[in-house]
């Protein structure tokens, strides 16, 4: 059964003294079989110069400045999508299969190593016990998700954005986002190429039509496993039609909603609220 969606994302910017300033908005939902995009836009206050592009990775971008002097800024996106999501279809492959030199060619960037990502010495060495035990890397896969989820809990604003996944697996807590590199450095140590996926999830398990709630900024991961596998190690799911995909790339920098700089001396503070309703 598909969902369609409403999602609000609206960030606000306060600073103690004017300023100008440059910023890059991924908060705009991807156009993919699977999710179907009816209507989305990006508004700012103050008005601002501004373009859309598809980066790299292939996420929307909307950047935009605001050279006018300005002590508030507020960005609000707003999207209606309908998601149906099936289950992942492919060939599972074999650790023959991902060892091949074409496919690590194909995948390099999703099999680099990374600050984000590189697990420590202590769980490096019991993911490679748990490399030699697994049968196939969809069964691997998946324990890594369960021993992520397991282990470290989720504490909302335990971490910065600029956490990385030793910092979170050194406190056994974080986000969303040090889960999800968690795992994806996990992911990588075997060879398994992984990326990160930023988007929204609705926070109930059944969604009640009309009813506005407040929502999450999320993120989750998919391997390739003859195809891209997506779950949520956070709340030990395999993805479905609750989750919303903005974008995936390497890591979080790759796929940060709200981003940019500002001139001036001033200091700023930032306040974000997602609100999801689900339409029909």
């Amino acid at each position: 059964m598909s969902l369609q969606m409403r999602v609000t994302h609206r960030t606000e910017y306060t600073y103690d003294e004017a300023v100008a300033s440059y910023n890059e908005a991924r908060m705009t939902p991807a156009r993919t079989l699977e999710q179907y995009v009816l209507h989305s836009r990006i508004e700012v206050s103050p008005s601002p110069w501004s373009m859309t592009y598809t980066d790299y990775w292939g996420t929307q971008v909307t950047a935009f400045e605001v050279q006018d002097p300005h002590d508030e800024l507020v960005v609000t996106a707003t999207s209606t999508v309908e998601v149906g999501r099936p289950a992942a279809a492919g060939d599972p492959v074999s650790w023959s299969r991902l060892r091949d030199p074409e496919l690590v060619d194909n995948f390099c960037e999703y099999l680099a190593p990374s600050r984000w990502v590189d697990p420590p010495d202590d769980l490096a060495e019991r993911l490679r016990s748990m490399t030699e035990a697994a049968p196939t890397p969809g069964t691997y896969a998946r324990d890594v998700c369960d021993l992520v989820h397991g282990e470290v809990a989720y504490v909302a604003g335990s971490t910065q954005v600029t956490g990385t996944a030793g910092d979170a697996w050194a406190a056994r807590s974080g986000v969303c986002q040090d889960i999800s590199h968690l795992a994806i450095g996990a992911l990588r140590q075997a060879g398994i190429p992984a990326r990160y996926v930023s988007g929204y999830l609705h926070p109930r398990s059944a969604p009640e039509v009309g009813d506005p709630v407040a929502g999450e900024s999320h993120a989750w991961v998919e391997w390739w496993d003859g195809a891209w596998v997506a779950y949520d190690p956070t709340n030990d799911t395999a993805v479905g039609d609750r989750h919303v995909v903005v974008g995936a790339g390497r890591e979080y920098p790759d796929v940060a909603p709200l981003r940019g700089i500002y001139s001036g001396g001033a200091t700023e503070s930032m306040d974000t609220h997602v609100t999801i309703t689900r339409l029909r």
